[in-house]
């Protein structure tokens, strides 16, 4: 904190960190101008280098000289010229109607046009009523000749953008991350990677990201303005990138276009996105498609290659499984064997209306019936498994980590997530064997304490609970909840029971998913009941009813 709160060019400081990181690791990445731009940013004054990180910052790239008010930076107008000089900024752009009334409030529009009782609509009514005429870009001096100063358009932004990227390995993470550490609101491990460590061998492995997002982006606009997306279907390469960090993306991208084009009704252009998208959800919907357009034989033929392909995950499968059944009896065809589902113990309760969610009414209840009742989902399971398992998540192994703002290693969901560390996991779960499980996890319980983590969520987690879970839960049936979870990290953090329910006097414990009345058991938590059923464990599913109010 004393670093922002001190330094008035802390943001600068951040920027110029993360130049100084892309330039070391990955100078082989640049090309000319972004080398250039590397080499010649230190060079200018700082007021000019703390404007352009102060626009690169903000949202958009269009800025009014006049709202670029820093004290530390003084005029806007002396700061800007080195940058237009060099062409990062552009002084004088063109300026279509929609961008000056992004820029400019409906008073100040008002005046600009001459009519007043414009105002008394929203600024949407005054484009349309303005625009016809006047859709042709201009210089702000045409559109607005009293402006209070110029509007300065950041042209540097996609070098900026790609800088970004080659730092964090996406672009979900942004500069904030610098000043969130500062402050102390987010702390994370310290990983020994090595300083060679990046996001992306390759240049070509940028320029597909970089693609791939962008055309998320336009999936994204087609869908909020009512738009068509099957143009995106042409574009987006068929065959799967080398890159496996690029590659998830891809698949992402075509299940997200695939399920636009059937919302539209599109669906033979949405059977063949799916197509494209490998093993998974894609599969899974490519059958649905080829159902619903009647091309049932088709369809059960391709459900049978993949289930004897072996490249199938857990939810795959179970969704085969249901469709098989419906596609044999349209085809007139004997019903296949099919696994009998595991019974899963039932509760039923009826309670008053209260408010709150129904969660927290069941556990109020049971806690009343006996034992120690706390809501936790998704949140203790996989904490204990991160605090057991942290020194094999942290590894720094290559490609895993490549910047200091992670919260775990970038390569969870690889399917070779679990191979590639395979010696460190089966030695944090020999811990299993004795009682040193329980000496591991109270250690990182406390000393990694507030660290960002993708499986321990601290704010769900107090010594209290964690004792009587070290308490209760056997070591057996942690090793196979753990062991679930290395299967398919990304997949089985969710699914598991609402709420967990302790016997100390006992020793004992049970997991309790809660259904208020309309819901259902989802395809990810069944998974998780019938695996803890199939092993024994104690598990219950709670359909909760409310009582009829009094009259």
């Amino acid at each position: 904190m004393k670093r922002v709160l001190e330094d008035p060019y802390y943001y600068l400081a951040n920027f110029e960190t993360a130049l100084a990181w892309v330039r070391t690791r990955s100078a082989d990445l640049l090309d000319a101008a972004e080398s250039g731009f590397m080499s010649e940013f230190p060079t200018l004054p700082r007021a000019s280098r703390a404007l352009l990180v102060r626009m690169i910052m903000r949202k958009g790239t269009l800025f009014r000289s006049d709202k670029l008010r820093y004290a530390e930076i003084g005029c806007p107008l002396a700061a800007a010229a080195a940058l237009a000089e060099r062409g990062w900024v552009d002084a004088n752009p063109l300026l279509g109607l929609e961008q000056l009334f992004g820029l400019y409030g409906k008073a100040e529009l008002a005046q600009m046009f001459g009519k007043p009782a414009a105002t008394a609509g929203r600024k949407a009514q005054m484009l349309a009523a303005l625009l016809p005429g006047r859709e042709r870009p201009q210089a702000l001096s045409a559109w607005h000749p009293q402006a209070a100063g110029p509007v300065y358009e950041l042209r540097i932004m996609p070098l900026c953008e790609r800088v970004r990227l080659m730092f964090f390995g996406n672009l979900r993470q942004d500069w904030t991350e610098f000043v969130l550490a500062d402050l102390g609101m987010y702390r994370y491990e310290k990983v020994d990677f090595a300083p060679s460590a990046r996001a992306f061998p390759r240049r070509n492995d940028v320029d597909d990201y970089l693609f791939l997002h962008h055309c998320g982006e336009r999936l994204e606009a087609a869908e909020q303005a009512g738009g068509q997306a099957d143009t995106l279907l042409l574009e987006i390469p068929p065959r799967p990138y080398a890159n496996e960090w690029v590659e998830r993306r891809r698949v992402r991208l075509l299940e997200h276009l695939g399920r636009e084009l059937e919302r539209s009704g599109q669906l033979p252009a949405a059977l063949r996105a799916y197509r494209r998208g490998g093993p998974g959800a894609c599969r899974v919907r490519a059958i649905r498609m080829l159902e619903r357009l009647g091309r049932t034989r088709t369809a059960l033929r391709w459900l049978e290659a993949i289930a004897r392909d072996g490249r199938a995950d857990e939810a795959e499968l179970q969704a085969l499984r249901r469709i098989g059944p419906r596609l044999r009896r349209r085809l007139g065809l004997p019903a296949a064997p099919v696994p009998k589902a595991a019974a899963i113990p039932l509760l039923r309760l009826r309670l008053p209306p209260a408010p709150g969610s129904v969660e927290e009414a069941a556990r109020a209840r049971l806690e009343r019936d006996g034992g120690t009742v706390y809501y936790v989902e998704n949140t203790l399971i996989n904490a204990l498994f991160g605090l057991l398992c942290w020194d094999a998540l942290y590894a720094a192994l290559p490609g895993a980590f490549f910047h200091p703002f992670q919260s775990g290693p970038a390569d969870l969901r690889s399917p070779a997530f679990h191979k590639r560390r395979q010696a460190l996991f089966d030695a944090c779960l020999a811990h299993l064997d004795s009682d040193a499980y329980k000496r591991v996890i109270r250690r990182n319980f406390h000393a990694k304490t507030g660290l960002q983590s993708q499986f321990v969520a601290w704010q769900a987690l107090d010594e209290t609970l964690l004792e009587l879970a070290l308490e209760c839960i056997p070591a057996a049936h942690l090793r196979r909840w753990f062991e679930r979870l290395l299967a398919d990290p990304a997949a089985n953090r969710a699914g598991l029971p609402d709420l967990i329910q302790f016997w100390p006097d006992t020793g004992g414990y049970r997991l309790v998913e809660v259904k208020g009345p309309g819901d259902r058991v989802q395809d990810n938590q069944r998974r998780w009941l019938d695996d803890c059923i199939t092993h024994g464990m104690p598990v219950a599913v709670c359909h909760v009813q409310w009582e009829a109010a009094a009259p």
